[in-house]
């Protein structure tokens, strides 16, 4: 890496920065070579904590991604299209508006309605963070949960391979970064959903994940 290089602090378990390790994985694995250092803030060590991390996350989240000026994004899907607009060439984004927009759509939807959920489930049964186990706001959360999926599992009726087509999106990065959280403590939430399930094994397959999750 460039002594220019940006630097994205992240933690490799935690949903929001695999989404974006993902994402530079799917970039990379496309050919395009972004300057992006990868490194890891020791959450279990409280090293999110630290004054020398919030000097540059005053909230003490991850991930961050530190730009050539010493500037700071600190939400996920602001640092992923930062990067769009930064390297377009080869960017995930589609080129038709329309298109672009459904995908923009159901990112929001597996984001918000979908992988959040599943982040503070996670907390709730079993969390790495030590918290203490809560099975009432577990089931509350995992009852949530249905019509999101219910609304991904029909979408992709048409056969399609991935959430949004044909392409690998964003949307795909963020809902596989929230599946293997939940991995990460033996859990799943996906129910009897055959086109979920074929498309998690399938992503799963991909180059980038192949290099990316752990779980």
């Amino acid at each position: 890496m460039s002594d220019l290089a940006m630097k994205l602090y992240m933690v490799p378990l935690a949903p929001n920065p695999t989404k974006v390790m993902l994402y530079i994985a799917e970039r990379a694995a496309a050919g395009a070579d972004l300057p992006v250092e990868q490194i890891v803030v020791n959450t279990l060590k409280g090293r999110h904590r630290e004054p020398e991390h919030l000097a540059r996350n005053p909230f003490g989240t991850l991930p961050v991604l530190e730009l050539e000026d010493g500037a700071h994004l600190i939400e996920s899907l602001a640092i992923v299209e930062y990067l769009e607009d930064r390297f377009p060439g080869g960017a995930l984004r589609e080129a038709d508006v329309e298109r672009r927009a459904r995908s923009r759509d159901l990112e929001r939807v597996v984001d918000l309605r979908i992988a959040m959920p599943m982040s503070n489930y996670v907390h709730a049964a079993k969390s790495p963070l030590g918290l203490p186990p809560d099975p009432v706001k577990a089931a509350a959360i995992e009852e949530s949960l249905q019509a999101p999926l219910d609304y991904l599992e029909t979408s992709m009726d048409d056969g399609r391979p991935l959430l949004t087509g044909e392409r690998v999106a964003i949307a795909d990065c963020t809902m596989q970064a929230a599946l293997q959280f939940l991995r990460f403590i033996e859990a799943d939430l996906l129910g009897d959903r055959p086109n979920l399930r074929a498309w998690d094994a399938r992503y799963r397959e991909r180059q980038a994940a192949r290099q990316v999750l752990k779980w």
